[in-house]
């Protein structure tokens, strides 16, 4: 429920790259945290919660090109996680559950950092749905009515962090975009409003979700491969439905 829908306000803000570039630096915390011994789905998530920071300050720097504060961000973390692998082979098959997703490895102590993240996000949205509504769609407007704008986007920035430092044990830190991504571009295929693009992106994600786990058991599949391909065809199926409402 949470990354989609931090996806689709990333997507409205034309943003969706930033979920990649996190992802990316949390693989490099993972890998880290398997190095020193010390729990690598905390240590992604401090290292997604810093590339964040680190983006927006980038983006102050470069106002006019603003996308390179991400793809700067990006570049060091799959650097800096092809460095770490190359310190200790021990760990790389660990580190494969990170990359491309492995839900059947969550442990206790995992599912309850999930829910926790979860907790805050939805809770951040929910009383803060009209500000974002506001700040996605005229951040002019949302600056002149006195909303702190800077304060905002920093907020987003660290609930997509913590978003997708919890995820990538699910469907993967190189899959984690497309849940975050996919769903938010097949709601707007199809909804006709906000409040309709809010409801369908979530029932999409947990369609897909459900049904991904539920063919990747059936026929002992990758779960996070089975969610994104579940995705797109998703995708593919609403747009053939809007192409033919509108012929």
């Amino acid at each position: 429920m949470s990354a989609p829908l931090m996806g689709l306000f990333l997507v409205l803000r034309r943003l969706a790259m930033i979920g990649d570039s996190l992802a990316h630096v949390s693989i490099a915390g993972v890998a880290l945290g398997f190095l020193i011994g010390v729990y690598p789905l905390g240590v992604g998530l401090l290292f997604a919660l810093a590339a964040t920071f680190a983006i927006e300050k980038l983006r102050k720097a470069y106002k006019t090109y603003a996308e390179l504060s991400i793809a700067i961000i990006m570049s060091g973390g799959v650097a800096l996680a092809s460095l770490l692998f190359t310190l200790d082979k021990g760990f790389n098959v660990n580190v494969t559950g990170y990359l491309f997703g492995s839900i059947y490895t969550l442990d206790y102590a995992d599912l309850i950092v999930i829910a926790a993240v979860t907790a805050v996000v939805l809770a951040f949205i929910r009383l803060q749905v009209k500000e974002l509504f506001l700040l996605t769609f005229d951040e002019d407007a949302a600056a002149v009515s006195g909303l702190p704008v800077p304060l905002y986007n920093m907020l987003i920035s660290v609930m997509t962090a913590l978003v997708i430092g919890v995820s990538i044990k699910i469907v993967g830190g190189l899959l984690i975009s497309a849940l975050l991504v996919i769903p938010a571009a097949c709601s707007l295929a199809v909804a006709r409003s906000f409040r309709q693009s809010v409801v369908m992106v979530v029932v999409v994600a947990e369609c897909a979700v459900i049904g991904g786990l539920l063919v990747a058991g059936y026929w002992n599949l990758a779960p996070g491969a089975t969610i994104v391909l579940l995705l797109i065809a998703a995708l593919i199926v609403l747009l053939g439905v809007r192409k033919g409402f509108k012929i």
